[in-house]
């Protein structure tokens, strides 16, 4: 698996994920879960809906020459 999310997105999909799955807890729903996607991707720093697209938020290097 080749990563394709990068830090921001990354913190992003971290804090709306916990933040998703509080509100879930809090109001007794289970929505919450839905938070476990974007904590999924963003632990693992890839996203399969990336894919189709060939997105990526990761930094490219660049190639000394």
């Amino acid at each position: 698996m080749k990563q394709n999310v990068g830090n921001i997105d990354r913190a992003f999909r971290l804090t709306g994920g916990i933040v998703i799955i509080a509100a879930g807890v809090y109001f007794q729903s289970w929505w919450g879960a839905v938070g476990l996607i974007p904590l999924f991707t963003g632990t693992t720093r890839w996203c399969p809906a990336y894919l189709p697209f060939g997105m990526s938020t990761c930094k490219v290097e660049k190639a000394d020459t």
